[in-house]
């Protein structure tokens, strides 16, 4: 560890908060991929420690405790299999995944609140089925008008995703950032070259 980044690492403790761990299942697939299953570098060190995960790959950065020194982990698999849930929780981000982050009126990304097809003041419940993801312009078009009333169409009907479906739409959003020690273990939708 060079004198500058000891330095840096005393002065900003938050600094390693900088290398997370890139989570792996006990059959190499990441726990999740949207969002990204990533542990903090303490974490990964403690799991590796306590011999419930093994080390894949590691960072050139150390840390140390008086009596030992370790490579702070970039991946790690699980020795143990982590059965993944086969219900999709309701939430606003399994929503917003489901319909790819984009309104289902008018296909807009960004600003997304979501709305009720058949509006709760005519008996519209909150379930996959009648929710989507809607940008806040055609949310307040639409009110609480029908379809129909209000000249609107969807993109898609609104369902509940197989857990497995939503999985691999997560795929298809990688993060902002990915260490270079990761994407032998990240299967995201691209062309292989032959």
């Amino acid at each position: 560890m060079t004198a500058e980044f000891r330095t840096q690492f005393v002065r900003e403790p938050n600094n390693l908060r900088h290398h997370p761990a890139l989570v792996l299942n006990a059959d190499y697939r990441p726990l999740s991929y949207y969002p990204l299953s990533l542990w903090p570098w303490q974490e990964a060190v403690k799991a590796a420690w306590l011999d419930r995960v093994t080390i894949l790959a590691e960072y050139d950065e150390v840390v140390r405790s008086p009596s030992t020194s370790i490579k702070i982990p970039s991946v790690v698999v699980l020795k143990d299999y982590v059965k993944p849930q086969k219900r999709v929780a309701f939430t606003r981000f399994n929503l917003f995944l489901r319909d790819e982050f984009c309104c289902q009126y008018c296909g807009a990304r960004g600003d997304l609140t979501f709305d009720h097809v058949v509006p709760r003041a005519r008996g519209g419940v909150t379930s996959w089925e009648n929710v989507v993801a809607a940008c806040s312009k055609c949310n307040l078009r639409k009110g609480s008008r029908s379809l129909r009333q209000s000249g609107m169409s969807l993109r898609r009907p609104p369902r509940q995703p197989a857990a497995e479906e939503l999985r691999n739409m997560g795929r298809r959003f990688p993060p902002n950032y990915l260490h270079e020690s990761w994407l032998d273990f990240l299967y995201w939708d691209a062309e292989l070259e032959a």
